[in-house]
């Protein structure tokens, strides 16, 4: 079984990476490895934070190692959160307070403006090689309020294009079929299993 430590430790990104990869994949956590650091995300890009993440583990731990940014870029608001989708109400704020501040800029904005797309990009540090990048996206609009109980995130707002229901209301597997972080997993299992 191969092990891979995946620089997070976000129990509903393991949850969904661990869903994804399937039997063959030992994914540990940050916790898994003793890993108590806060990592600095602070690069402009999605692709710049993944591999600020998961080169911080392998230079510290040596693991092979991937990371991942993600967020929410909405039209509407020229992309934002984008990099910033995790800290949007300010450091130290939940999901719920995200979601009710992104509600508050787009209030007033007509259904039809309200487009938006969740991006993912993966950094993977294995050996001495070069960072490989695996990206994904999703695109789709934003509700005037949350619904569902599943997810995380921002999931309760976002309607993925072709359904009609939130990402908070789709089951899990469903959503990994369709999801920025699902595409982009597929994407480096595929080269890590060919």
């Amino acid at each position: 079984m191969r092990k891979i430590v995946f620089a997070t430790n976000n129990a509903h990104k393991l949850e969904e990476l661990r869903r994804i990869c399937g039997e063959g994949f030992e994914i540990l956590s940050l916790r898994d490895i003793g890993c108590t650091d806060d990592i600095p995300e602070d690069a402009p890009t999605f692709e710049g934070n993944a591999l600020a993440k998961a080169s911080w583990v392998k230079s510290r731990y040596g693991y092979d190692c991937l990371a991942d940014d993600s967020g929410l870029e909405v039209d509407a608001l020229d992309g934002a959160p984008g990099v910033h989708s995790a800290r949007f109400a300010g450091e130290g704020h939940d999901d719920g307070a995200n979601n009710r501040l992104l509600l508050e800029k787009l209030s007033g904005v007509a259904p039809e403006k309200r487009t938006a797309r969740f991006r993912t990009a993966i950094c993977l540090l294995e050996g001495d090689s070069a960072p490989r990048y695996f990206s994904g996206k999703v695109e789709g609009h934003i509700l005037e309020a949350p619904r569902g109980n599943g997810g995380f995130g921002y999931d309760p707002l976002f309607v993925p294009i072709g359904f009609d229901k939130t990402f908070a209301e789709i089951p899990g597997e469903e959503k990994d079929a369709v999801s920025h972080r699902g595409r982009a997993v597929r994407a480096l299992l595929d080269y890590l299993l060919h």
